[in-house]
């Protein structure tokens, strides 16, 4: 009997010293729980109890990334300025269902914002259960002070990024513009904002956490934050005081001329760098209220395709070089006038010439030059070159929307495509195309790819820079020297002797064609397209420049109109460059 009970002691014993184990191990269990709970508030998860401590402002602050800047730099000063900025915009809205006097707060409304009062009374009355109601936004700073000040009920402030644009007259169509999404973010339309999106947006932060019943975060070790990223600063290859001078003098034009549009590119053809591009009209990103036409978002430089008309000649006769076809002194027999496929294509002054250079067919611009070359070439190989240069293909240059021009007619049977494309007629391109085809004739014949960004600075401060790229060598070195002496001789003694420069050879073509017209066949009466294409110095080019005027009613050829607009501005860029003259002065 006291042996058992004795048992059943020790028994329950070993029992209460299992249960006295299994307690110590929960409790050492839960304070390790505890600790890590508590490292991981402290630690871990700091930022996140960091960021929902902090008001709605700071909150948005730390999940809507910066958008990028896009920066022009001065050569003289050798500052960045920026293109485009950014700026605290504010909103007004209201919330009609918290209102107990809707009229009363609609005439207070109107009377600090300039509004109708008419309505505003009818926007806040006509759903007084609606929780939400934009009603101004990107006012003022000062103005919501004072609308605070009044204490309005049911209105309510919300302030979010906006873009500035502080460089005015600077070239719109080449910044483009940005709109807000649904969620705030910035998003780019058109030119630089919308073809650096990816890195002038950056990344958005986020933030996953459960709510309470009245729409407030609840404070959760479970809520996962990621802070977000500010978008990348770009650096454009513009020239500041060279593309303030371009628009300004192509808007001149424009409006002396009586021009539709007009458009300047220049560039330097040793890299390919954009130091002005601009036209006319343009718009600012800054006040689109003023834009009355959506068309002025398309950048005409890369956007449009025309006929180019008289400066692809020197394409032709450069190509027919390079296949050693031809050479300055060949000759022909000009009769005036070629029949081919049952057309008649006669020279612009409509007379016949006898035996004519080549020197001579781009001094007074004979069309039935271009053919003869042409012939010599045939038609495959004569569509090569054209392809070489860069025609009929996207430049990529870093803007868009941009255009491939069309060769295709080079692909038809019948001669006369390949005739008229000889002259630059029934093929589009676009300007910035024709920029970089002459570019090559300056380079040695290299063919540099046109850029327009020279620089990306990553939010962490590295810096992306953008390299020259060489697209091909349509053009030996020779060939090019052959050609740029032969368009020396067109400023000398041809249609191009208002764009000649005291002190300096320049090398150029005019071009005036006829305008195509839209969805059809035939070209419109009257309307013609004026182009001026070249470089200065023609020995060592320090730039090319297209000058551009579509419909110029107070113009009959190029002469009159590109010519010497290109000649102002080619003596403004070779003065501010301090290019030394490289001629005795005449």
């Amino acid at each position: 009997m006291n042996q058992s009970f004795g048992r059943t002691i020790r028994q329950e014993d070993k029992s209460i010293g299992l249960r006295f184990l299994a307690l110590l191990i929960f409790f050492i269990i839960a304070g390790l729980i505890f600790v890590l709970r508590l490292a991981k508030l402290q630690i871990i998860d700091h930022q996140i109890y960091k960021v929902l401590a902090s008001n709605q402002h700071d909150l948005r602050a730390k999940l809507l990334p910066q958008r990028g800047r896009i920066f022009v730099r001065d050569r003289l000063d050798g500052k960045l300025y920026p293109l485009a900025a950014n700026r605290e915009a504010w909103q007004v809205y209201a919330v009609p269902k918290n209102m107990s006097d809707h009229v009363r707060v609609a005439h207070e409304l109107s009377a600090v914002l300039g509004l109708p009062d008419v309505d505003l009374i009818e926007q806040l009355t006509r759903n007084p259960e609606d929780p939400y109601e934009v009603i101004a936004k990107d006012v003022p700073y000062e103005t919501v002070q004072k609308l605070k000040e009044m204490r309005l009920e049911g209105v309510g402030f919300v302030s979010y990024d906006a873009r500035m644009y502080p460089e005015k007259n600077m070239g719109g169509q080449i910044i483009g513009l940005v709109t807000a999404d649904e969620q705030g973010y910035l998003v780019g339309k058109y030119g630089l904002e919308s073809n650096y999106q990816e890195y002038l947006a950056g990344r958005a932060g986020s933030f996953f956490g459960e709510k309470d019943a009245t729409g407030k975060r609840i404070v959760s070790a479970d809520a996962k934050f990621r802070e977000a990223v500010d978008g990348s600063d770009i650096v454009v290859t513009l020239d500041r005081a060279i593309q303030y001078k371009a628009c300004e003098r192509i808007k001149k034009g424009v409006l002396d001329y009586e021009a539709d549009t007009g458009t300047v590119i220049i560039m330097d053809p040793e890299t390919g760098a954009i130091m002005a591009m601009c036209s006319y009209p343009d718009f600012d990103p800054g006040n689109l209220k003023e834009v009355k036409d959506v068309a002025v978002f398309n950048n005409p430089a890369v956007f449009v395709s025309y006929e180019p008309g008289s400066v692809f000649k020197a394409v032709t006769l450069a190509a027919g070089m390079e296949a050693e076809k031809i050479n300055p002194n060949t000759t022909y027999v000009d009769k005036g006038v070629e029949e081919i496929d049952d057309y008649k294509i006669k020279n612009s002054d409509n007379k016949a010439h006898g035996v004519q250079t080549m020197q001579q067919v781009l001094e007074k611009s004979l069309n039935t030059g271009p053919i003869f070359v042409q012939r010599q070439l045939g038609k495959q190989l004569f569509y090569e070159f054209v392809q070489k240069f860069g025609f009929g293909q996207k430049t990529n240059l870093g803007l868009s929307p941009e255009a491939a021009g069309n060769i295709s007619s080079l692909e038809k049977k019948g001669d006369i495509f390949a005739a008229t494309a000889s002259f630059g007629q029934g093929i589009t391109a676009t300007p910035i195309q024709l920029v970089a085809a002459y570019g090559a004739m300056a380079n040695q014949g290299k063919l540099m790819r046109p850029y327009i960004v020279s620089e990306i600075v990553h939010p962490d401060g590295t810096r992306e820079s953008i390299e020259p790229q060489e697209m091909g060598q349509p053009i030996s070195p020779r060939t090019a020297r052959l050609i740029s002496g032969m368009l020396v001789s067109v400023i000398e003694n041809g249609h191009g002797q208002s764009a000649r420069l005291p002190g300096y050879w320049v090398a150029a073509k005019t071009g005036t064609a006829q305008v195509a017209k839209t969805g059809g066949l035939g070209y419109e009466a009257g309307k013609i397209n004026a182009t001026m294409l070249g470089y200065a110095p023609a020995e060592d080019p320090a730039f090319v420049m297209l000058v551009k005027f579509d419909n110029p009613r107070k113009a009959a050829w190029a002469e009159e109109c590109a010519a010497p607009v290109f000649g102002d501005l080619a003596g403004y860029v070779l003065s501010y460059l301090g290019v030394k003259p490289d001629r005795e002065i005449d």
